[in-house]
């Protein structure tokens, strides 16, 4: 059985260091503690008062004052390591937590989970190939020594980077290593603890190297344990759920997180808020019980992503200077069909394809699988087709060879919809109204991603008023754009409302505006 040694780095909170600590040793296992020795002394009293008496719990012998970005962080990580085993030989894993982590997950899931899983788990990417790091400086992190704290000493930070570039003091990365970048959250075996420990000692060369790098807390792990390890023996993830705003902030849960955070993937999560006093005591309880299912669905991150989007509505996309004086000709005429169900768009537009002789298009702006003609590469990506997406209508009426197209847009789309509606030719709107039932908005959840096969009921319920809301904003907003030539049918209304609209908007015969109408099982799911 899996015995964890709890590697935690801690700076302030003594209460809740303490709760940790005694949460997670409760049931046998372990936790060694570096306390930043720049922190409040007496606070670290505390912790000790606390937990000297606690077998299953140790200290750092000697505490380092750490900063961020710095090596310290990773000396402090070694020095917790070293105590964690030379102190816990039963130990088998050793796994890395901060003060803000808390367990999703009981003992006896987790200890089952690494006993099934006999590897170990850490981001590893490569540091110059992958796009982990997203912004800022990236192999200045390493072919620089760095000296100072840039959030401490900017001036001295940037300073000494740019002398050495202008002397030319550019250094190699050691020959034999390949750097790997990655959360510095991980869970490791203790045979790969040991070798890592062992590194440090024989490896004084590539110990000098990191100790100048920047943020090596992201690099120097992961780097090691790709060097030490059969690839076959590495998960490339963390066991800790964290996600990150649009502005590199890390997420923070609350009270009403519980549900959440149980249903996801991984075994801790973090940031847990220091005021969500009811959420980390039911994780603290959870942890010590017993014979808890857990329905996994997931969905956590897609969750997050769709209500974060909720305040963002109405952005427009910049024109591009090639397409500024660009049309799609006056003599044309575009007609857009927008409909948030999209098979019933499709039902229709193919109906359409046999009923005239006009062109349609599904919904090229949104699935990348859409068929379309090889237009010399315009057309091989969604964003290549936003991005030039007058120069690809025009292309498609002249590859059609009419003057009249058919196109399906998602109603997210407004963007799209204002820039076709603000050029010099015809352009024409079809809104389809459908009616959604829970169990459609239930389906849809699990297609988009925000919810799995396995997701509550009371998930479910709580998201239901989110998604129907959205999808009714969405369709007040086109009708708030007051688009001309907008022409709405609804599932609501007869066949021959339907028809007449139909035929307004197509400019066809009644008789075609009527099988258009009639188009075989066109609101059905």
């Amino acid at each position: 059985m899996a015995k964890i040694a709890y590697i935690l780095l801690c700076h302030k909170d003594p209460e809740a260091i303490i709760q940790q600590a005694e949460q997670l040793t409760a049931v046998g296992d372990y936790m060694a503690i570096h306390f930043d020795a720049s922190a409040d002394p007496a606070s670290y009293a505390l912790i000790r008062a606390a937990l000297d008496h606690n077998p299953n719990v140790t200290f750092v012998r000697k505490r380092i004052k750490c900063g961020w970005g710095e090596w310290s962080l990773v000396q402090a990580t070694l020095l917790a390591v070293e105590a964690a085993a030379e102190n816990f030989s039963r130990a088998t894993h050793f796994y890395m937590l901060s003060g803000d982590c808390m367990a999703i997950k009981t003992a006896e899931f987790t200890h089952n989970y690494l006993d099934q899983n006999d590897r170990d788990f850490i981001e590893s990417y490569d540091f110059f190939d992958s796009n982990w790091i997203k912004t800022g400086m990236k192999e200045e992190r390493l072919i620089y020594r760095h000296f100072f704290n840039e959030r401490a000493n900017k001036s001295l930070f940037y300073g000494a980077m740019e002398l050495q570039k202008r002397l030319g003091l550019k250094r190699d990365v050691p020959n034999d290593i390949q750097v790997q970048i990655g959360s510095q959250w991980w869970c490791l075996r203790r045979q790969t603890i040991e070798r890592i420990l062992e590194f440090t000692h024989t490896r004084k060369d590539v110990m000098r190297f990191f100790r100048t790098t920047w943020i090596p807390d992201e690099t120097f792990f992961q780097t090691l344990v790709r060097h030490l390890v059969n690839e076959s023996e590495i998960e490339t993830r963390t066991l800790t759920f964290l996600m990150f705003t649009d502005y590199g902030m890390p997420v923070t849960f609350h009270n009403d997180h519980y549900d959440l955070l149980l249903s996801q993937d991984f075994l801790f999560a973090r940031k847990i808020s220091p005021g969500a006093k009811e959420l980390k005591s039911r994780l603290g309880r959870l942890y010590a019980s017993r014979d808890v299912k857990f329905q996994i669905s997931n969905e956590g991150r897609s969750l997050f992503k769709f209500l974060a989007d909720q305040g963002r509505a109405g952005r427009r996309f910049g024109m591009r200077f090639w397409e500024t004086e660009s049309s799609l000709g006056r003599e044309r005429e575009l007609m857009i069909v927008v409909c948030k169900k999209w098979h019933v768009a499709k039902r229709l537009v193919e109906n359409v394809r046999q009923v005239t002789d006009m062109p349609a298009i599904e919904y090229l702006f949104d699935e990348e699988a859409t068929s379309l003609p090889d237009l010399g590469g315009i057309q091989s990506s969604l964003g290549k087709r936003t991005r030039h997406r007058r120069a690809l209508m025009r292309m498609l009426f002249e590859y059609h060879d009419s003057d009249r197209l058919v196109v399906c847009m998602d109603p997210s789309n407004l963007d799209l919809m204002h820039d076709f509606f603000s050029d010099r030719s015809r352009t024409r709107l079809l809104q389809i109204d459908c009616d959604f039932t829970d169990d459609y908005l239930s389906g849809h959840a699990r297609r988009v991603g925000l919810a799995g096969d396995r997701t509550s009921q009371a998930t479910l319920d709580r998201l239901m008023p989110t998604i129907r809301n959205d999808i009714t904003h969405e369709a007040d907003r086109i009708r708030d754009a007051d688009f001309s030539s907008h022409v709405r049918i609804r599932q609501s209304d007869n066949t021959d409302i339907n028809a007449a609209k139909l035929m307004e908007f197509f400019s066809v015969s009644q008789d075609q505006a009527q099988q258009l109408a009639q188009t075989r099982h066109l609101f059905e799911d």
